[in-house]
């Protein structure tokens, strides 16, 4: 693969330098398990490690990237996974938001544009725990929790280029 070139900043919302592109492109694709999986991908796109780890580092803190990290699956790890679903007005819909983002047990917390419109995974240390986290949600929201456990798990590939 080639170097990639940075491109001059711009202040357009959507737009990305070159660099930018290149590193959120590849890291979609996951890290290599190699001893250096940083040096590895900067090597890949022609760059340094530093200057990988640099903007990865601007683009979580310009919130352009909301989250970078692994993902571990809980129940192959002998915890609890569910999907969940909330009913929420739209007067309070920023007051639980906040209330149920504050709980560790909450990921991907979305807002859909459905009867259903507060939708979110919860991961449990044991399966036993989901019923707990649940109603603890419920006490504190005064809301009704839906809760969606798998029947079948799809692996999808998500990958958005940019």
């Amino acid at each position: 693969m080639s170097a990639v070139t940075e491109r001059p900043e711009t202040d357009t919302p959507g737009t990305f330098t070159g660099l930018e592109r290149a590193v959120i492109n590849r890291l979609q694709c996951g890290l290599p398990l190699v001893r250096y999986p940083f040096a590895a991908v900067a090597k890949e796109l022609g760059i340094s490690e530093t200057d990988l780890l640099h903007t990865l580092r601007d683009l979580l803190e310009r919130k352009v990237l909301t989250r970078f990290g692994p993902m571990f699956h809980a129940g192959e790890m002998g915890g609890g996974l569910t999907l969940a679903a909330m009913r929420i007005p739209e007067p309070d819909f920023a007051r639980v938001t906040g209330q149920v983002n504050q709980l560790d047990e909450v990921a991907h917390n979305y807002r859909r544009e459905h009867d259903l419109n507060m939708w979110f995974v919860l991961a449990t240390e044991t399966p036993e725990d989901i019923d707990r986290v649940i109603a603890d949600i419920e006490a504190v929201t005064g809301y009704p929790v839906y809760n969606m456990p798998k029947e079948e798990e799809f692996h999808v590939h998500l990958y958005f280029p940019v």
